[in-house]
Parts: C-alpha cells; sequence; structure tokens
C-alpha cells in the first residue's frame, strides 16, 4: 500500500506517520526494515528497488520518500511509478511525505484516491479559529481548562506552530493542575513570541512614539532576537497591516478581514487598529523603503543593526 501526506502541518502529519509506524509491529524490526529517501535528484528506479525489497524477520517493509513530488520529478520518471505502484508487492508500506499540498490533478495524487492500494490524507496549519478549536481541545485532552482570553492570547503569541502551541499547552496544564487557565497564566509562565513585541513596536510607530519604538528594538536585540528575523517580522507586520488596510478601504470588518487574509480573529483586530495610522499611500511607502533596507543589508552597503536602528527613527518621523 501506498500513501500520499501532503501540506504545511508537519507536526501532524508526524504524528499520522508515528502512529501509522507503531502499528507494523516490533519496533526494533520495523526500524530493520525501514528505507528512507530523499526526494531531491531521486530517480524512480530507487523507489521500486527499495519497494521490492523482501522484509527481514518482519511482515512489511516501510519506505519513508521525503519531498518527491515537491522536487519536481521527471515526467518519465513519475509515469512509470504511478503505473508500478498498483502492482507493489503487499508487504510494502510505501509514504511520501510533501512539504505543500499537491494538486489533486497530480497523477500521484489520482491514484491515491482511485486505487485501493492508495491513500491521501492533506495536513494544513490551523487558520483562524480553528486554531482556538486546536488549544482548547489541546487542553481538555489533557484534563484541564482554558478560558477565551488565554486561548486569544496563546493564539497571538504562538500562532500556528502546533508543535510550540503544544508545549506550551503542556506546561500550562501541568502548572494549573486541573484549574481554569487563566491569561494571567499565559503571561506568567513566559508564553511569548517576538510577535507580540512586533505588535507593541509598530504601535508605537504608528503613534510617532519614536523613544518607545526604539526602547522596544533594543530590548528585542538585548533579549537575543537574531536582527534579520526581527526585520522580516517587521516587513511582515506591515505587509499584514497593508492587506487590513485594503481591506478596510473595500468596507470588511476586522473579522471579515481575517477570513479573507488567512489570520487569526485576534490578530485581525489588531492589524485593523494599527492600519488606522496610517494612510495607504504611507504604507506603500514604508514597504518600499523596507525593500530597499533590505538589499542595502544584504548586500553588505549597510550592518543590519544599523538599518533597523535607521528604520525604526525614520518610521516614527
Amino acid at each position: 500500500m501506498f500513501y500520499l501526506f501532503h501540506g504545511d502541518d508537519s507536526y501532524s502529519k508526524k504524528q499520522t506517520l508515528d502512529q501509522l509506524v507503531a502499528k507494523q509491529g516490533d519496533p526494533q524490526m520495523v526500524e530493520l526494515n525501514t528505507t528512507k529517501l530523499d526526494g531531491k535528484g531521486l530517480h524512480m528506479d530507487e523507489i521500486i528497488q527499495a519497494c521490492n525489497a523482501m522484509p527481514f524477520l518482519a511482515r512489511v517493509r516501510l519506505v519513508l520518500v521525503d519531498n518527491y513530488l515537491g522536487n519536481k520529478p521527471d515526467k518519465k520518471d513519475l509515469d512509470e511509478l504511478v503505473g508500478y505502484l498498483p502492482e507493489m508487492p503487499d508487504f510494502t508500506r510505501l509514504i511520501f511525505l510533501e512539504n505543500k499540498a499537491i494538486s489533486a490533478k497530480n497523477k500521484l495524487h489520482k491514484l491515491a484516491l482511485s486505487d485501493k492500494k492508495g491513500y491521501v490524507k492533506l495536513f494544513e496549519k490551523p487558520k483562524g479559529n480553528d486554531i482556538n478549536r486546536w488549544i482548547r481541545q489541546a487542553v481538555k485532552e489533557r484534563g484541564g481548562e482554558i478560558a477565551p482570553r488565554a486561548i486569544g492570547l496563546l493564539a497571538m503569541n504562538v500562532g500556528n506552530d502546533l508543535q510550540a502551541l503544544e508545549n506550551e499547552v503542556e506546561k500550562l496544564t501541568l502548572y494549573k493542575a486541573g484549574e481554569l487557565i487563566q491569561a494571567g497564566d499565559v503571561e506568567k509562565l513566559g508564553v511569548f513570541s517576538a510577535d507580540a513585541n512586533i505588535f507593541e513596536l509598530v504601535d508605537a510607530l504608528g503613534s510617532r512614539n519614536g523613544k518607545k519604538a526604539v526602547t522596544l528594538l533594543q530590548q528585542s536585540l538585548s533579549e537575543g532576537a537574531e536582527p534579520f528575523q526581527l526585520f522580516a517580522m517587521i516587513v511582515r507586520q506591515f505587509r499584514l497591516i497593508i492587506q487590513a488596510k485594503e481591506c478596510a478601504e473595500n468596507g470588511l470588518r476586522p473579522d471579515e478581514i481575517a477570513k479573507v487574509v488567512g489570520m487569526h480573529p485576534f490578530v485581525a483586530k489588531k492589524v485593523h487598529k494599527q492600519a488606522q495610522s496610517f494612510s495607504l499611500d504611507q504604507l506603500k511607502r514604508i514597504y518600499d523603503y523596507l525593500l530597499n533596507i533590505d538589499i542595502d543589508a544584504k548586500t553588505g552597503k549597510m550592518e543590519i543593526d544599523t538599518a533597523l536602528n535607521l528604520l525604526v527613527t525614520s518610521l516614527a518621523n
């Protein structure tokens, strides 16, 4: 049998893979009979050879292929592989692990849906209110309860990184031992993402509070934020603000903006508020300025730390 696991939710994908592997028998023998292949430059013959190899003292052979379709295999190779799969030995479990969603028009995707030996599943990171539901369910599974405001704060600070969310949920439920998790608990345990500081930094820029903006920038850098990553987050934040501004000018409310842009409603509300501090023309000029700074920093014309300070000073003015 062959499986196509695709999409950007690597956390859920790994969980499903682990569950599938656990059903195949003794872990040591399964590991002995597992072949892992990198999809980059992989030839169809290598996949077939691995699939045809008889399992040693076990009932199945596992073949894991990482990002084969994502590396755009040769059309002839893919056609031959699709032709082989229905005849693949019954003892083989061939699993394609794709980092991105694969089109339903793809031949392998079509075969996985139509052939009795195939199985396909899409893994996508949750968006908007789905993040809230995921957090609530994760807390419930650990015997805990969480207040709506705590859910919103957790979602805003961590986003849809499910591995990071699981770590924070585990920490919070252990700390509260069955009691209701409040927003104060999220803050107390330091559930934090640099995104939270970025919101505050952009708020300061929007209100033209240059002193506060510089203080927040230095605080982030002193706490170990990587300068290029920090700059990328500022660029991302202004991109979201531009999207929110354009949506708002078309009459959309924050909850509608959240659906259109694909962001959490709590984040959409804050971004919508920040967008009111700038005109659309200002935002577009700022975005062009950010791109120029990016080029200067990456080509060595300016140190990134200096660029960040000039950026914050200029935007505040």
